[in-house]
């Protein structure tokens, strides 16, 4: 990874004034405008992005204590279409059913604390409607594209987050993740996808617990630099973000440079990883093993049951959601694709037993997963069982839900084994394949050890740099 393409480097570049904050943003929107064709942005708002980029310029110059403090003081950046509000931006969740009813009023903590770190918001990405799909391809709007490939999925829900960062047009960009939805358009695209641990980010004020814990709020990122910085100022709890470490406690075991045990899945069951994918795994392995970790084999049969709950939990607790969401009967249902109607369908005849049933499950599923984590670690495995498909693999023009659900367990087949146990995920290129595109392993680690994860990331970094193909927007190529 080069360290002169990420967040940070643009950060750095505006604090030595050899870019201004209003300079970045233009850069900003110039990008947006110029890759219109890739589909990564749903509402474009320069007039909020320049009022706020001249408002740290004048910081800069009134109180450049204040400017200083703000890690990323100036850097652009958007919101996701779906999760945590951001004041002056509407969100609809991709659906024209909710377009239009949300005026964007107030901040979440979320939201208010990326712009305490210094970031610029300036508009949100696209998703699929009601981040129901692993691509980003919504019936009435031009498709997500993925920046290395655009006859390729960028992934979802996160697609518009992943391809506006792959792409340039940020360096960072909210993402949520509630069965993949950070780590998988993370992967497609080339780049670091954290899924937090459970409840390290705060929710509030208003945006509860919706998903019953399946849900994450992080940012798709160029680099794990950006990743940990970003990390520090968005975890914690209600009084503000936490000095490091969050929750795990620093010694000898938990030292970020300490040797690990790492739990290795290569076996995914029933579910095919191509060649390309398992052996970057299995290389992946190799070189940890060369850096002092210790690696023992971790059998598929261990938490195949969890994958399966983390499927059912998934299909029952989004079902669900759906319904609640149209109960008042002040949402037009004829607005929503065919797909969201018969989710929605799916819900209402749902009994409260099968997702109490669920719920309980999930518990369940995150206590086997802590016993996993008595014998080792971590546990590498792989991300997606192939190459992001091209656009049309994953169509949302139809009623079979399970078989959409398939679909997208197939695409990432242990996706939904951190959003069922909560436990922290990380995602992040490994190299490239034959056809440039990026081959990406998954890392897990117990509740709370999300700093370790980011630590082995940093070693993989450095042992399998990852060479963005396109520079951010506001720095020198």
């Amino acid at each position: 990874m080069t360290r002169q393409n990420d967040a940070m480097a643009l950060a750095e570049a505006i604090a030595s004034s050899r870019v201004s904050a209003l300079e970045a943003m233009e850069a900003s929107l110039q990008a947006a405008r110029q890759h219109t064709d890739l589909g990564a942005i749903d509402v474009l708002l320069p007039e909020l992005g320049l009022s706020r980029a001249n408002a740290l310029e004048d910081e800069r110059r009134d109180n450049p204590e204040r400017f200083a403090a703000r890690p990323l003081a100036g850097v652009p950046t958007l919101a996701k279409d779906l999760g945590a509000p951001f004041a002056g931006i509407p969100g609809a969740a991709g659906s024209n059913a909710l377009r239009g009813l949300s005026d964007g009023s107030a901040d979440s903590e979320f939201a208010r604390r990326m712009r305490e770190a210094g970031l610029v918001p300036f508009g949100n990405t696209q998703v699929p409607e009601f981040g129901l799909s692993l691509s980003t391809e919504p019936l009435e709007r031009a498709p997500t594209r993925n920046p290395l490939d655009p006859k390729r999925t960028a992934g979802g829900s996160s697609g518009g987050a992943a391809s506006a960062v792959a792409s340039g047009i940020v360096a960072i960009a909210h993402a949520t993740d509630a069965g993949g939805s950070i780590r998988v358009p993370a992967a497609c695209c080339g780049l670091i996808g954290l899924k937090p641990s459970r409840g390290v980010i705060p929710g509030g004020p208003d945006f509860g617990n919706h998903l019953s814990g399946l849900a994450a709020e992080f940012a798709i990122c160029r680099s794990i630099r950006d990743a940990r910085l970003a990390f520090n100022h968005l975890a914690g709890d209600v009084r503000g973000p936490a000095p490091e470490p969050v929750i795990e406690q620093a010694s000898s075991k938990s030292a970020g440079d300490a040797p690990r045990t790492i739990g290795l899945v290569t076996d995914c069951g029933p579910y095919s990883i191509s060649t390309a994918r398992a052996d970057a795994v299995a290389r992946t392995a190799a070189l940890l093993e060369g850096a002092g970790h210790r690696i023992v084999d971790l059998p598929f049969d261990r938490i195949a049951s969890l994958v399966e709950t983390g499927r059912r939990a998934f299909d029952r607790i989004i079902c669900s959601l759906t319904a609640s969401l149209f109960a008042q009967g002040t949402l037009d249902e004829d607005k929503i694709e065919p797909l969201s109607r018969a989710v929605l369908a799916r819900g209402r005849a749902m009994q409260a037993h099968e997702l109490w049933s669920a719920l309980q499950e999930g518990v369940l599923a995150a206590h086997a997963m802590w016993r996993i984590f008595d014998e080792v670690d971590t546990v590498l495995a792989p991300m997606l069982a192939d190459a992001p498909p091209p656009l049309g693999a994953f169509p949302t023009d139809h009623d079979d839900v399970q078989a959409h659900w398939d679909r997208m367990t197939a695409f990432a087949p242990l996706a939904s084994l951190a959003n069922i146990t909560g436990v922290p995920a990380l995602s992040m290129p490994v190299g490239a394949d034959d056809e440039g595109l990026p081959l990406p392993v998954q890392l897990f680690a117990p509740m709370g050890a999300d700093r370790r994860l980011l630590s082995l990331g940093a070693t993989l970094e450095a042992l399998c740099p990852w060479a963005h193909r396109f520079p951010v927007a506001g720095l020198a190529a």
